[in-house]
């Protein structure tokens, strides 16, 4: 490929982040570096993301945006989840596409292609296809990274789409995963390690379960599988933390070793809290059930923080049901939270459902929701001032301690001078809405020494 330059723009979640990593390691591997802006590149890449409408409404304008941006000869290719579900209906709408490939296919094929690896339609011989999950993964630009654990979902939620196009869940071996954090860990010529990984699936809490003979619910000791990749993974690295835990998966055995790998960090995917609304969902659980089990983690660990997402203005959402969310959030006091009004994906269960919630009527219970949750933010971060934590530097004047997600949450404001990679030792000393203050415990204590020794001279 000579001196070929390569852009790459990732949208959506983290899972589609670790994608978009190791199409970066191929595209290397195939001789590509990367470009320093999209008019540099020969290839430009979007890798898109299909979940709700304004997902896919920002995936079509960043393509367009790319489009125009790209310079004479550049080919741009659209891959990720929107090409996987819209292959034929994006090639029609988006003539500016040069290739829109699907999971699996390779981004530097001549033909549009559609190819997908596992169930669906057979792999174009003449054009290279490769598993994503099984892409080796180049060392982190920054002192955390994102590890896929597992693709696709076998859960059957009303509203969700995912697993018509991403499949069932098809989980990775535990030691490949463990292999990809020992690399990420030790880094390599130009990268330091990192200090953090953050666990990824669509379904983190059934991790292995695929895999299993059994098929056995993994709640004994010790038979959970992603409770014994847990404790591996607090082996390699000093954070290990875990994203998207489907609620009636977070078992005691998986507390235990989410404190033990030392990240208090609970995301839980909540989705609502009144019990007749989320049998509707297809879902598992209720408020009470929900507040139960963040008191009693509270209890054993009260640093622990917590974050959840829920969906408003789902098809038969009372204002009863409203209500139960509005006293829930009271109660339970997340510390993060995001709220979504409802939208309907083609194929999914809630579509063909009735009692359609107008969408000004979802977005008012949303705005009251948010208008709340952030309140309630607001003061669980004014409480933290004062602690002492352990603080990531993830950029020159920027960390986070165990309870800020990377890219999700809030950030912890230090000094730039604080080398980034290194855990520091901090006191939280002002909060700015999401965002905190800290300074290094050292400097902190010298700071209160020296006026004491002057006033004492």
């Amino acid at each position: 490929m000579g001196n070929s330059r390569y852009w790459l723009t990732t949208l959506g979640c983290p899972k589609n982040q670790v994608d978009s990593d190791k199409l970066e390691g191929l595209l290397t591997a195939d001789g590509y570096s990367r470009a320093d802006e999209v008019g540099e590149a020969d290839l430009v890449v979007v890798n898109t993301c299909a979940f709700i409408d304004a997902a896919r409404q920002e995936s079509v304008d960043v393509v367009l945006e790319l489009a125009d941006a790209r310079r004479p000869g550049a080919r741009l290719v659209v891959t990720g989840c929107m090409a996987e579900r819209y292959g034929d209906e994006l090639r029609a709408a988006l003539p500016e596409v040069d290739l829109v490939a699907g999971f699996g296919a390779s981004l530097t094929a001549p033909q549009p292609v559609a190819v997908r690896i596992g169930t669906g339609p057979a792999v174009t011989p003449t054009v290279r296809a490769f598993d994503l999950l099984a892409l080796p993964r180049p060392a982190s630009d920054t002192p955390w990274a994102y590890v896929k654990v597992a693709e696709g979902c076998d859960r059957i939620c009303g509203f969700c789409a995912i697993p018509s196009f991403r499949g069932k869940q098809r989980s990775r071996h535990m030691d490949d995963v463990l292999a990809e954090i020992r690399s990420l860990a030790a880094g390599d010529d130009t990268h330091d390690g990192v200090a953090e990984i953050v666990l990824v699936a669509q379904d983190l809490a059934s991790y292995g379960r695929d895999r299993s003979a059994s098929g056995t619910s993994g709640r004994a000791r010790g038979t959970q599988p992603i409770v014994e990749l847990v404790r591996a993974a607090t082996e390699l690295v000093e954070r290990t933390r875990l994203l998207y835990l489907y609620p009636s998966g977070l078992t005691d055995d998986l507390v235990e070793a989410m404190l033990a790998a030392r990240v208090a960090y609970f995301d839980l995917s909540l989705q609502h809290v009144s019990r007749p609304l989320l049998a509707r969902m297809r879902r598992w659980g209720d408020g009470e059930r929900f507040v139960e089990r963040i008191e009693a983690i509270r209890s054993a660990a009260p640093e622990a923080t917590f974050r959840s997402s829920f969906i408003l203005g789902y098809p038969g959402e009372t204002e009863e049901d409203h209500d139960r969310l509005l006293e829930f959030l009271r109660a339970a006091e997340l510390d993060w939270a995001g709220f979504f009004t409802f939208s309907p994906e083609d194929g999914t269960y809630a579509e063909g459902l009735g009692d359609q919630v107008p969408a000004e009527l979802a977005l008012e219970r949303l705005r009251e929701c948010a208008e709340l949750q952030d309140a309630i933010t607001a003061q669980r971060r004014d409480a933290l001032v004062g602690a002492a934590r352990q603080v990531l530097i993830d950029a020159p004047g920027i960390g986070r301690t165990i309870g800020e997600a990377p890219e999700i949450d809030g950030i912890v404001r230090v000094d730039p001078a604080l080398p980034v990679g290194r855990l520091v030792d901090m006191v939280i000393t002002a909060s700015l809405g999401t965002d905190l203050e800290a300074v290094a415990a050292t400097a902190l204590a010298h700071q209160e020494r020296v006026p004491a020794g002057r006033g004492a001279a």
